[in-house]
């Protein structure tokens, strides 16, 4: 299997975007790791043929990061502005125009990766509806059901079928 990174991001303590981070627990259990009791940013544990890493947000300086690696899955939530609740999809490494230096996409790593390491893993972005932003962990019953669903779409990604 191709050395593989599943990141997720967001805000855990806002309710629904923190949808990457019940990404990252059901499927650190189905690998048979330990999850942190807590979301907490940083990897758990690294050096794994799939390593899970859960951040608030991507920065510039994961473009290092993602070098070390054959293929990664973005995993966020969405707020309603994309037609589909679940949808896993290519990432290309053309970052779009943005006013907004603070919020870095998968598209601006992966262009920052390729053209400073010279490096360009195979990406995917698995995106997932969220219904409430409000300030608690858990999440909406919509969301929470998605989740579910959008798991079992990245184990079949990640099997390679």
């Amino acid at each position: 299997m191709p050395h593989t990174l599943i990141i997720g991001y967001g805000n855990a303590d806002r309710q629904d975007d923190g949808a990457a981070w019940h990404v990252l627990t059901r499927i650190a259990s189905r690998l048979g790791r330990t999850v942190p009791p807590a979301p907490e940013e940083g990897f758990f544990p690294e050096g794994e043929e799939i390593d899970l890493w859960y951040e608030l947000q991507l920065a510039p300086e994961m473009g290092e990061d993602f070098a070390a690696y054959d293929r990664i899955c973005f995993v966020d939530a969405h707020t309603g502005d994309i037609p589909h609740e679940i949808f896993l999809r290519p990432v290309d490494d053309s970052p779009p125009a943005s006013a907004f230096t603070h919020h870095l996409t998968p598209a601006a790593c992966l262009a920052l990766t390729r053209s400073v390491y010279g490096k360009n893993p195979e990406a995917v972005l698995l995106s997932i509806r969220g219904y409430s932003f409000g300030f608690a962990r858990e999440l909406s019953d919509e969301t929470a059901t998605l989740v579910d669903q959008a798991v079992d779409i990245l184990w079949d990604w990640l099997k390679g079928s």
